[in-house]
């Protein structure tokens, strides 16, 4: 049936609902180039002001999916699972929660993307491993899962081309922030990995895209439909973004911490989250009956990831990049800490060249910054709180700036938030 995307816009803006024909035509014509961007755009933004139901953001996810090809995981040994998290600052968690899947016994096909702004990119971190390719053919992928149980590397082009289109295309309009566009861009991509099952570290906090709990349960609430719609099993955990996770952010940094919680160290809360995301994961897949700490305790998981880097050309045992500069950033008062805000964190560890301003960017490895400190710990004035890592010194005093309002001391005694604040299950 031939379709107007005029009277596809108008339904949308009158507050009407879009049909599953009108919504399978709209994707396609535009992933084709026959809708026109200016109509999308306009289409984005009767979507963002009026929303879509339940049914309506599945059936767009599908579309979505119907776009492209899917990873094909039918027949491998073990069970699929995979995670996705909405971004954060020190969000390392997939680097030592894939391969703990996959020494308890799971097959995990994680299909990463890269940084953009102050939320760190997977494949960024682990492209500062001297030999280590993200590009693999769905061949590839099949194989390493097959052979380790693991892969971690960047979406074969045939995944969801329309959510590539449309992404780029919110993030000029002004449409970024409709929760049905969001809940669909991110599960067309995890839907079309082909997984059985799937859990999402939803974030929420001044270093996450949702700032507050209902906005990040909303969000949760509708990616789990989404995935239990089309026929997948999905969870979502709700976490703490308000300060940053662990004590390194940036690339190089981030992958020296991942690896020290492979080998049985770490700091908590990465240790924490990875532990929690895992046990979800585990029931997923069937495998309850597995202690995910008993299996990183064991080294085995450690072991996983150094057949993972190594499938990939990377060199395991390699030395991490290290930072021409490194400063300090004391701290303003003795006392407790209160409060490491966690989005100025961020964007003074991009300003030192750990993050891009656009994709074609390219990043510092060694750049970003450990914190010495974290809320709860007593610290003395003038004590070093953060290190600050560059190769370009001339970035200090622009990361200096961001990080001028981040840091509050009390005299009092402070108990930081809980790190996991919900679980959403269907």
């Amino acid at each position: 049936m031939a379709h107007s995307v005029i009277d596809v816009i108008r339904t949308k803006r009158d507050g009407g609902r879009l049909d599953d024909a009108q919504i399978d035509w709209v994707v396609a014509a535009y992933t084709r180039g026959e809708v026109a961007e200016e109509q999308m755009s306009a289409l984005a933004m009767a979507i963002l002001l009026r929303g879509m139901d339940r049914a309506e953001t599945a059936r767009w996810t599908a579309a979505m999916i119907a776009s492209g090809a899917r990873l094909e995981l039918t027949g491998l040994a073990r069970p699929t699972v995979d995670k996705h998290s909405t971004g954060g600052v020190g969000d390392k968690i997939t680097l030592p929660l894939t391969p703990l899947i996959a020494a308890c016994g799971a097959a995990v096909p994680q299909l990463s993307g890269r940084g953009l702004g102050h939320t760190g990119g997977t494949l960024d971190k682990l492209e500062s491993i001297p030999g280590w390719r993200a590009r693999l053919s769905a061949d590839e992928i099949r194989a390493q899962l097959d052979e380790v149980g693991a892969v971690v590397c960047a979406a074969t082009e045939g995944l969801a081309p329309a959510d590539r289109k449309l992404y780029a295309l919110r993030d000029v309009t002004g449409t970024v922030e409709s929760v049905p566009l969001i809940a669909s861009s991110i599960m067309s991509k995890k839907l079309a990995e082909g997984a059985q099952s799937l859990v999402l570290d939803v974030k929420c906090g001044s270093g996450a895209f949702m700032k507050d709990l209902a906005q990040a349960r909303a969000l949760a609430d509708e990616l789990v439909a989404i995935g239990t719609a089309h026929g997948v099993r999905t969870s979502a955990v709700l976490s703490d973004m308000s300060v940053p996770l662990g004590c390194a952010v940036g690339n190089a940094l981030e992958v020296t911490e991942a690896v020290e919680v492979l080998r049985g160290g770490g700091p908590a809360d990465v240790v924490a989250l990875t532990l929690a995301l895992a046990r979800e994961m585990l029931a997923h897949a069937g495998l309850s009956d597995v202690d995910p700490a008993e299996v990183l305790a064991s080294g085995a998981a450690h072991r996983v990831w150094r057949a993972m880097i190594a499938a990939q050309g990377g060199d395991p045992d390699a030395e991490s990049p290290r930072a021409a500069h490194v400063e300090t950033f004391p701290a303003p008062a003795t006392g407790v800490v209160s409060t490491l805000d966690a989005y100025a964190v961020g964007l003074a560890a991009w300003r030192l060249g750990a993050g891009r301003t656009r994709k074609e960017d390219d990043v510092q490895h060694a750049a970003g910054i450990r914190c010495l400190a974290k809320p709860g710990d007593h610290v003395t004035e003038g004590d070093p709180l953060l290190e600050l890592h560059t190769d370009t010194p001339d970035r200090l005093p622009a990361a200096r700036e961001a990080l001028t309002d981040a840091i509050a001391i009390t005299a009092d005694a402070f108990t930081p938030s809980p790190l996991i604040l919900d679980t959403v299950r269907p």
